[in-house]
């Protein structure tokens, strides 16, 4: 790739970061299409995570009596859902799923990643040692929740960055009362608690305006420290 092409991608991945902004009001009148939208998706599904283990699954709650049921408990997407365009459920994989000695594990090396049986073998040490020793939180079901969360917010970030270069806006919403949110998919038939528990959500659609200010940071001398 030439240089000046470089530079103009460059341009308009930043042009991208400072377009993004967490949007509170979307545009009632303007959908996303279904081919951005699998193109979203897409992006999310090709993301990186921890050992490739992908301990993450991506709810696309479309049905209408389902989002009002929703409102009680997410809270933080009350003010979007009259006129948001699509609403994706992200869910974590809990502890009894990713711990190395777990079928999903064993699937992921075996059928997705197609690995033969003595690099699985080679693999899945490498992994219980990462759990038991480097991170520490082999059997400890809470601990491996948040580490399956923290693979999920890196699909999230991609999807959202994506969705910007493309001029489609997003809001991620932690704003839910966990427990309530979880009982009430179980009731619905679309969450196994058993399996996953909710890591976070995010709303996508157009904005309805323009921000009312530029985007604000830090400077970059408060944010990076170069060490030599």
């Amino acid at each position: 790739m030439k240089n000046i092409d470089i530079e103009k991608r460059k341009e308009e991945i930043l042009n991208a970061h400072k377009f993004r902004f967490a949007c509170k009001e979307f545009d009632p009148d303007r959908k996303i299409s279904e081919e951005d939208f699998k193109f979203l998706l897409e992006v999310g599904r090709l993301s990186p995570s921890s050992f490739g283990f992908e301990p993450w699954k991506f709810l696309v709650v479309e049905n209408e009596e389902l989002r009002e049921k929703l409102l009680p408990a997410v809270w933080g997407v009350r003010r979007q859902m009259p006129t948001l365009s699509h609403l994706v459920i992200i869910l974590a994989r809990k502890g009894s799923e990713v711990i190395y000695s777990a079928d999903y594990i064993t699937h992921m090396m075996r059928d997705v990643h197609k690995m033969p049986d003595d690099k699985i073998k080679e693999r899945r040490e490498k992994y219980r040692v990462f759990q038991n020793e480097d991170f520490k939180i082999f059997n400890n079901e809470k601990d491996m929740f948040e580490w399956s969360i923290r693979q999920t917010y890196i699909a999230l970030g991609n999807m959202m960055t994506a969705a910007a270069e493309i001029g489609i806006d997003s809001c991620p919403i932690e704003g839910f009362n966990k427990e309530e949110l979880e009982k009430l998919l179980e009731s619905e038939g679309v969450l196994d608690r058993e399996k996953f528990g909710v890591s976070t959500l995010i709303a996508f659609g157009y904005r309805k305006e323009n921000p009312h200010r530029e985007k604000t940071r830090r400077p970059m001398e408060d944010v990076v420290e170069w060490i030599k």
